[in-house]
């Protein structure tokens, strides 16, 4: 782990190709080594029907926190460089299939808006796979706007996310993150 002096960052991932689980568990090993840059929380994996288009494989999604000195366009294209690396390939295809999909969710307590970056992602409050786990990595780390998210979340149909136990979602042996011991069945 690198040490971090800087922002807290939730990153949110999702996947439903090839290997969905292995793949966000890749991302999450290589977010966690980015320069200036360490992992303090992880979500458990959710499953979830598709977005937008509905003709193709559930998604695995899951949320961490880092603790970051990227600033966020540096730490959105060190981002982008661990989808290139897992195989995403970005294609046009708003909300289709992927191998890998990584979502810049907060960035600390800013608000601002590029033409290739919005922080807070704009959709984040009304998806339900993106605030179920961001609240699970939110509770850990015991931060003051888990009421506000609980809140929008009660609002929201949300009986098709659904949390995965860990026997399902992580391959036994060397591979498997020992972070990962906080991951309960529900």
């Amino acid at each position: 782990m690198s040490p971090a002096s800087g922002e807290r960052a939730y990153i949110g991932l999702g996947a439903n190709l090839g290997a969905p689980a292995q793949q966000i568990q890749h991302a999450i090993r290589a977010l966690g080594g980015l320069p200036a840059t360490r992992l303090l929380a992880e979500s458990a994996l959710y499953r979830s029907a598709p977005w937008g288009l509905t003709e193709q494989p559930d998604f695995l999604n899951a949320i961490v926190a880092i603790d970051t000195g990227l600033a966020p366009q540096a730490l959105i294209e060190s981002m982008l460089s661990v989808e290139r690396a897992l195989g995403r390939l970005r294609d046009g295809a708003r909300w289709g299939p992927r191998r890998i999909d990584l979502d810049l969710i907060l960035y600390g307590e800013r608000s601002f808006a590029t033409t290739d970056l919005c922080v807070p992602h704009p959709r984040f409050q009304q998806r339900a796979f993106v605030l179920l786990p961001l609240i699970e990595v939110a509770a850990q780390l015991d931060d003051r706007r888990l009421p506000q998210w609980r809140q929008n979340l009660s609002n929201l149909p949300h009986d098709d996310v659904v949390r995965m136990p860990v026997e399902s979602t992580a391959a036994p042996g060397p591979d498997r993150m020992s972070a990962h011991s906080h991951w309960t069945s529900s």
